[in-house]
């Protein structure tokens, strides 16, 4: 069986072990958190992202004999992904929203090489998550996804409404990933 797209989820680190993972991705997505730290770390991530690339490509690969395969090093940005913002109403928290504000501008300059865009336009975000508390929690305990959890893992009353958006939520975002990464049917 041959997999259509595959997932490496990597630590929040720039070390040798997910570089190696990094440079053998065609696509890069990114999770950012509502925040100076996501930020910061996104400025950092995005100048080492383009260095990586670059060396990768223009320094190594031009010396890997023709008979040893060797990865493309492509690490094509596609999009991110916003976890953690509280919300109130069905809008992030005003102590998030300056941050969240903040996340187009920086991911354009940093990681795609690109002027800002337009204010309110961001076609990089591919989805935002609430943060799922309880869920997170009680799927570590039965040890499967939290949008499966049922009334015997303690999921009970309105907890199986929230496990249902989450279904929704984390549908709608592997649809769209697998969409931007051409996979989809």
């Amino acid at each position: 069986m041959e997999a259509d797209l595959v997932l490496i989820d990597v630590g929040p680190n720039l070390g040798a072990i997910n570089r190696a993972a990094l440079l053998g991705a065609d696509k890069v997505l990114l999770q950012l958190g509502a925040d100076l730290f996501s930020l910061k770390s996104l400025g950092n991530l995005g100048l080492t992202l383009r260095h990586w690339r670059r060396g990768w490509q223009q320094d190594i690969l031009p010396g890997v004999p023709h008979d040893i395969s060797a990865p493309s090093g492509a690490m094509e940005p596609l999009g991110y992904v916003i976890t953690r913002p509280e919300t109130r109403l069905d809008r992030p928290a005003d102590a998030y929203k300056r941050w969240l504000e903040h996340i187009p501008e920086v991911y354009a300059r940093s990681v795609l090489d690109e002027p800002p865009p337009v204010p309110g336009e961001d076609r990089h975000c591919i989805a935002t998550l609430r943060s799922y508390h309880s869920l997170r929690l009680l799927a570590q305990d039965a040890r499967k996804p939290m949008f499966d959890l049922k009334a015997a893992d303690g999921a009970l009353g309105s907890m199986q409404k929230y496990v249902q958006v989450c279904y929704k939520e984390f549908r709608s975002l592997a649809e769209d990933v697998a969409k931007r990464a051409g996979v989809a049917d």
